[in-house]
């Protein structure tokens, strides 16, 4: 863990592999593009991967939203949300959402750096993904509100190959996707979700192979 950890440090200070990680895990329309104009410019908004270490293993949770009407509602994603007036910075945004929406306090000195951010065109945000490690495994305590389940993944598991998949999704009417996803849990792990963790997954393999 200490080391991976170590890893981190280094490497999210250089060039990332953020553009072409991300491309891997975009969704298709079947039938043609799908293109969505917004008027306002994105929203600014942070995420959370708190990695921890349990027997030998790091992971880190992900939550399930519980069903709405939206473009995100049911789907897999992780804790955190949008920027708010009194953060004072997305580190500070993505701490307390974690915190939030699935009860784990974050100290400041536990974060490690942050991914490539990410234009969700869908619901017209710009994400920072921020990454943490704990010390020790957290208690989590989801908020019904927000989050449906809390479930984990190891990264080895993550960076497997056959993790990675491929499905047909409907999101709209007549809107039907060609979606490379995780299989985390049984749980499909696709869009935004997918496509921060597939630069995640970019370094993982640059440390194992380093």
């Amino acid at each position: 863990m200490h080391q991976f950890v170590d890893f981190l440090k280094k490497r999210l200070k250089s060039d990332l592999p953020g553009g072409e990680a991300h491309q891997r895990m975009m969704a298709q329309r079947i039938g043609g593009d799908f293109r969505m104009n917004h008027t306002r410019p994105p929203r600014k908004g942070a995420v959370m991967i708190a990695l921890y270490e349990e027997d030998g293993k790091v992971f880190f949770p992900l939550t399930q939203r519980p069903d709405y009407d939206g473009v995100h509602g049911g789907q897999v994603s992780l804790p955190g949300g949008k920027m708010e007036e009194e953060d004072v910075d997305l580190e500070t945004t993505a701490i307390r959402e974690t915190f939030e929406e699935i009860g784990i306090q974050i100290e400041r000195q536990n974060v490690i750096g942050a991914l490539s951010d990410l234009n969700i065109t869908a619901s017209n945000f710009i994400v920072k993904p921020v990454i943490s490690f704990l010390a020790e495994k957290p208690e989590f305590r989801r908020d019904p509100r927000e989050v449906a389940q809390i479930f984990t993944a190891e990264i080895n598991h993550l960076s497997d190959a056959r993790t990675l998949k491929e499905t047909e999704l409907t999101v709209g009417p007549n809107i039907r996707l060609r979606a490379p996803y995780f299989d985390i849990e049984e749980k499909v792990v696709w869009g935004a979700t997918s496509m921060i963790l597939s630069e995640f997954v970019s370094l993982i393999n640059e440390y194992k192979n380093g």
